[in-house]
């Protein structure tokens, strides 16, 4: 007797079943996660856009150009490590992967559900250096205007972090995952345009095409743009087409990464 087919929406509610054990567990330990994800664009702003302004050595202005790339790095490099680390301990150590593997719902679903919870983790990172912001500088760039599209930006930016953790959380063996850490977010933080406009590096000719291969670069240019739009920046409908398109590119190859580790 063959078994009665679940209903159409029975995948979406074990994945939203899932999302939310995972926001629950998250909510229980969220200071811990803020400290987490929070210290290292904290410091970056507090020296770069305070002391070293105060100092003389950097000009009033170049709050407009640091905030926003630092509200793309917090969003980017948290999506990141939200979803890398527990994929290489879930796949590896704990094997908790299987319980998910084993849920009522395709392979990929469980991928996705990563992916967006990385996400979420990534846009609340992002979201948490607007009043952090304004307690160290006082004052930040903001057009109320384009809200709508920094939300926007934010989103993505935090599923393209979360997307290139999934291909390094299933591509790089559970041993080197340490190296390539170290190999990967020190590069990706400092040609992110996070610290610096894309457009300025004109005479920097190759450092500019390095910068403009890092898929944050086009988070740090479109945030820029939409607060701080006397600034030189990228066109932000540029901004959101490259985005998109390593987006899709990222997910393709995370998604054959994820195939591949949990059917072998």
């Amino acid at each position: 007797m063959s078994a009665e087919p679940l209903p159409p929406w029975g995948p979406w509610r074990t994945g939203l079943a899932i999302l939310r054990r995972d926001l629950f567990v998250t909510g229980r330990e969220f200071p811990i996660f803020l400290a987490q994800v929070i210290l290292q664009p904290l410091f970056l702003l507090f020296v770069f856009g305070k002391v070293l302004t105060e100092l003389g050595y950097a000009q009033a202005d170049y709050q407009q150009v640091l905030f926003p790339g630092l509200v793309a790095l917090a969003a980017v490099l948290t999506g990141l490590q939200s979803a890398a680390l527990p994929l290489v301990i879930e796949f590896s150590y704990s094997n908790e992967i299987e319980d998910r593997l084993l849920a009522p719902l395709p392979v990929r679903a469980v991928a996705v559900e990563k992916v967006v919870f990385a996400a979420m983790r990534g846009f609340v990172a992002g979201a948490v250096m607007f009043p952090i912001g304004v307690w160290i500088l006082g004052a930040i760039p903001w057009r109320a205007g384009t809200a709508v599209a920094v939300v926007a930006m934010m989103v993505l930016g935090s599923l393209l972090g979360a997307a290139m953790g999934l291909m390094l959380g299933t591509f790089v063996p559970p041993n080197r995952i340490n190296v390539t850490f170290a190999l990967v977010l020190t590069p990706l933080i400092f040609t992110g345009s996070s610290q610096y406009p894309w457009p300025s590096l004109s005479h920097i000719r190759w450092f500019q095409v390095v910068s403009a291969c890092n898929p944050m670069t086009y988070v740090s240019e479109g945030l820029r743009g939409l607060m701080a739009p006397s600034v030189p920046h990228i066109d932000t409908w540029a901004c959101f087409v490259v985005a998109v398109v390593y987006l899709v590119l990222l997910v393709i190859v995370g998604m054959f990464g994820f195939n591949r580790r949990a059917l072998s």
